[in-house]
């Protein structure tokens, strides 16, 4: 993408790239909060189903784009698709129950883990200033920003599994 003009056209919700970025942004909020829920034993039943939607619309339009042969984006996007396909059973067939209840806690944690993960490079792809420190995505600075991230989302993972065992009450 073109740093000229390149803004508008990621964030012009009438073209591919445009709508590939607002549904990741709205998987990022809406995933943030299924987590927080999660975390503090509620459920926003529309909101995180508007997380799983916007999350599997995300991975699934990546795959739209040109490409010639695979990329680590398509690994990342079918590793995401799996586990989505694996987490939207869990909580919709079979309720939660047992250790279905970890498997969706799991399951929302690692999905929006791979969307941050990838907005992280994406920033450094498209942000002047991260690129420049880091503009093939080798650099200690992009492993540093990716590490404290998965540092991050484990923890999470952690609090959310625990918080998730506790009698879900609706948020509202």
């Amino acid at each position: 993408m073109e740093r000229n003009g390149g803004a508008s056209i990621m964030f012009d919700p009438t073209t591919w790239t445009g709508f590939h970025t607002w549904l990741s942004l709205i998987a990022i909020a809406t995933g943030f909060i299924a987590l927080l829920d999660l975390i503090g034993g509620k459920d926003r039943a529309g909101l995180t189903a508007l997380f799983l939607i916007t999350a599997i619309g995300t991975s699934a339009t990546g795959f739209g784009f040109p490409f010639t042969g695979v990329l680590p984006s398509h690994i990342i996007g079918i590793v995401a698709l799996v586990i989505l396909a694996v987490t939207v059973p869990a909580r919709y067939h079979f309720r939660r129950v047992g250790i279905w209840n970890v498997v969706y806690a799991i399951g929302i944690v690692a999905s929006l883990y791979l969307l941050v993960f990838v907005g992280v490079a994406q920033a450094f792809g498209k942000v002047p200033a991260l690129h420049a420190l880091a503009p093939t995505q080798s650099e200690p600075p992009f492993a540093i920003a990716e590490a404290i991230v998965l540092i991050l989302f484990a923890i999470a993972g952690f609090a959310a599994v625990r918080g998730s065992r506790h009698v879900m009450r609706p948020a509202f």
